[in-house]
């Protein structure tokens, strides 16, 4: 049996935003109703997943959404109390986990401590020459690499060394389908951004289909083709990292990724909506006339809000008796700083906003120096850019 890396794939274009354009007919991996529970605790409900070939999936979502459980039904280590699995359209639900030949890096990396490098990846290659597996193994800690490494045992090596380890013994034997489960947790922060960048130029340059689970959204938005966001059981949304950011489909979605302020609205006309005493207004799908007041969610991203001085209002609202509030441009309201904090590359800053009757929350590259241009107390006008707002629907309790 011939083990060699497969020839590249065709890969599939990207637009702008990073989705994927014109997939196959038929998906690589189909998820069909999946339900699975753990007593009369429900964990995955009428779960239906596409994946196409070559793409990179990140599942993601809070401890006990079920994205584990999903993985460990797609290695074959748990069964579905309801629906299928099938890949490249063979039913393969019942299928045992060798049979299905796909590789797995777990979250322990599940090294065997008292094999070297080589062996270890070696292990996953039984039933070849024995010189065969060697050049194998061999030609995948050249991969990843660790050549310099292959005698080493995994105590000798550090964390992001193991990591590769597990990763080149996955790839070995060439699976169809490759599983992470958390595979960079036990990583420090500069380890960890270090290695996401790795996994997804190997994924790449192999053009492997990968499934990763993670709990932390920077590095599904960095690593996936596409997201799908889990929430108890369910797919919350599923997108390119772009869209998931930029275009939330809910306040699930809003919230767990990355910062939104979100606010309770009223729609008062197809381009705008109500929060507190103040009209905003949007860019998001014109609602109907018959819309007139529905409750929705209006959302903004905190790097998108722009601070403007307030004094040529308060000079020109003076001069004709008027307040400043008339003079204000549109999506313009005034706040006052409370706090601010520092936060590395960037300033998270508190605005109270009377007029919307919420807090507000803008951030801003650090500045030069470190010293923030306003003071705590101090009032400024924010603009809340139409194109920026996001509205989401009110879900049923």
């Amino acid at each position: 049996m011939a083990h060699r890396l497969e020839e590249a794939k065709p890969q599939q274009t990207l637009t702008a935003q990073g989705s994927a354009s014109a997939p196959s007919a038929q998906p690589f991996l189909t998820l069909q109703g999946v339900s699975k529970a753990f007593g009369a605790t429900p964990i995955l409900r009428d779960l239906d997943l596409a994946v196409q070939e070559g793409e990179l999936v990140c599942l993601l979502g809070p401890s006990g959404c079920g994205k584990t459980t999903l993985l460990r039904i797609l290695c074959g280590i748990e069964t579905v109390d309801a629906g299928s699995v099938h890949l490249h359209g063979q039913d393969i639900t019942a299928l045992a986990p060798a049979a299905r030949h796909f590789g797995v890096v777990f979250q322990s990396y599940a090294l065997f401590p008292n094999l070297s490098a080589l062996d270890n990846v070696a292990y996953g290659l039984r039933g070849l020459p024995r010189e065969r597996v060697l050049q194998r193994a061999a030609e995948m800690l050249d991969m990843v690499g660790l050549t310099a490494h292959a005698r080493k045992f995994p105590a000798q090596l550090s964390g992001g060394q193991q990591q590769r380890v597990a990763l080149a013994r996955a790839l070995a034997p060439q699976p169809r389908l490759l599983l992470l489960d958390e595979p960079l947790s036990a990583l420090d922060a500069q380890v960890r951004a270090a290695m996401r960048s790795e996994i997804r130029q190997l994924q790449r340059s192999l053009r492997m289909s990968t499934i990763m689970v993670t709990h932390d959204q920077d590095e599904a938005l960095a690593m996936a083709d596409r997201v799908v966001l889990m929430e108890g059981g369910r797919i919350a949304q599923d997108a390119a990292p772009w869209a998931l950011y930029a275009q939330p489909s809910n306040r699930f979605s809003a919230q767990f990724v990355g910062r939104m302020n979100l606010w309770p609205a009223r729609v008062v006309a197809s381009d705008e909506v109500r929060v507190g005493a103040v009209h905003l207004r949007h860019q998001h799908q014109p609602k109907s006339p018959d819309d007139a007041g529905q409750a929705t969610w209006v959302g903004i991203r905190p790097e998108t809000i722009e601070v403007r001085p307030l004094e040529l209002s308060r000079r020109r609202a003076a001069a004709v008796g008027l307040g400043p509030e008339d003079w204000l441009p549109t999506n313009t309201v005034e706040a006052t700083l409370s706090d601010w904090t520092f936060c590395g590359a960037h300033v998270q800053l508190q605005w109270q906003v009377e007029a919307l009757g919420q807090t507000l929350e803008s951030s801003m590259p650090t500045p030069i120096g470190g010293q923030v241009p306003w003071q705590r107390g101090e009032q400024v006008g924010l603009y809340l850019p139409p194109k920026a707002l996001s509205l989401l629907p009110v879900e049923a309790p």
